[in-house]
């Protein structure tokens, strides 16, 4: 089989088609853009331009702000899964400490159960907002919406793509903790550039689907701009082969009208492999002073979700690389644990938490005995 060279394009229309051939090439580009790229460009995909600009213009209003207003949105009793996040907190699992030079800014655009909020309150906790912005807000809200949408319909196309039912992954997403989040990666100083400081640590993302609808370079005086050389900005690993074992380092810029989707692992899991998470870095200029603005939808499946290859992907292989089965909220909040973002008290959430009432009748016990 001959390794791919590009990342393919998919056009959102040719889902629907009514031209078998259509479908079929469709399915051919997820397979291969999915399956070894771990990423696929899209187009077709309806998110205005404009609109896009005008909340990348509100989320620099909220960055402008001073670090004392911003840490009012700073919500680490809510991991950090709403609100703000500073500089420096989130690291890649994989980072040896080092975290990523950025700062973001999280909510949720769509609409959940109380009960789920009751069982994971900081993972489905409701939004924050900064009262003098409502582009920033209602951006970010309809924007997020809009990705969301697109990635329910690749999700289905990957099911076509896979011969599963079409729901067969989408159903999985009803009531998940998806999450919206703008970016800043931060403007490096002389000294900086050509250091261990990284944009964003290789990682994968610990999502169903991620949907990234394109960035906005700014130079040192705040001024939109190009990409100010060929080694900053988003880079992907695709999956390793015999010419290439630890897989080959590529760009991850879209062509031009395109957006981003990417394969994290949740989607991996359930397909036992047939689908790559994307390892993926973002690394900064070799100049000082630009920064970056970007945007990112999760699709999440929903808490109660069992992390394990679907039957149609279960094998001796399958099973000894993704067992034993998790819980997806499980596997949030260890994955939150492991960078950075949630304290590993979190980790006693998990499992059987009641043992005080044992410890408080043997505590009464040892009372009666003294008196």
């Amino acid at each position: 089989m001959t390794t791919p060279s590009t990342i393919p394009v998919l056009d959102l229309a040719d889902l629907s088609s009514r031209d078998p051939a259509v479908r079929a090439a469709a399915a051919e580009a997820i397979r291969v853009g999915y399956g070894h790229f771990g990423l696929l460009y899209i187009k077709g995909h309806g998110i205005d331009p404009s609109a896009l600009d005008a909340f990348y213009d509100g989320f620099l209003g909220f960055c402008a702000k001073s670090e004392a207003e911003k840490r009012r949105f700073g919500r680490d009793d809510l991991w950090y899964q709403r609100g703000w996040t500073p500089p420096n907190t989130e690291q890649a699992v994989v980072a040896g400490g080092q975290p990523d030079f950025k700062e973001c800014y999280f909510a949720a655009p769509e609409a959940f159960h109380l009960r789920d909020q009751t069982l994971y309150p900081q993972i489905y906790a409701d939004n924050v907002w900064p009262e003098d912005l409502p582009v920033f807000r209602s951006g970010l809200m309809s924007i997020g919406h809009q990705l969301h949408v697109i990635g329910l319909h690749l999700l289905k196309a990957c099911a076509m793509a896979l011969r599963l039912p079409d729901d067969t992954f989408a159903r999985l997403t009803d009531n998940g903790p998806h999450i919206t989040r703008a970016l800043r990666y931060l403007p490096l100083t002389a000294e900086q550039v050509g250091t261990d400081i990284l944009w964003g640590e290789e990682h994968t993302d610990f999502n169903l689907l991620t949907l990234l609808p394109g960035g906005r370079f700014l130079d040192p005086s705040g001024a939109t701009c190009k990409r100010p050389d060929e080694k900053s900005g988003l880079f992907l690993r695709t999956r390793p082969t015999k010419e290439n074992p630890n897989g080959e380092l590529v760009s991850g810029t879209p062509p031009p009208g395109c957006i981003v989707s990417q394969v994290g692992q949740q989607l991996e899991i359930l397909t036992g492999g047939r689908l790559l998470a994307t390892p993926h870095v973002i690394t900064a200029p070799s100049v000082p002073g630009y920064s970056r603005l970007s945007m990112a939808h999760f699709v999440h499946v929903h808490t109660d979700t069992v992390l394990f290859p679907l039957e149609s992907f279960c094998d001796e292989t399958t099973v000894r690389a993704y067992g034993p089965p998790v819980l997806s909220g499980t596997y949030a909040i260890k994955t939150l644990v492991d960078i950075a973002l949630a304290p590993k008290s979190a980790l006693d959430r998990l499992g059987y938490r009641h043992y005080d009432r044992l410890a408080d009748i043997r505590a009464r016990e040892g009372t009666l005995v003294s008196k």
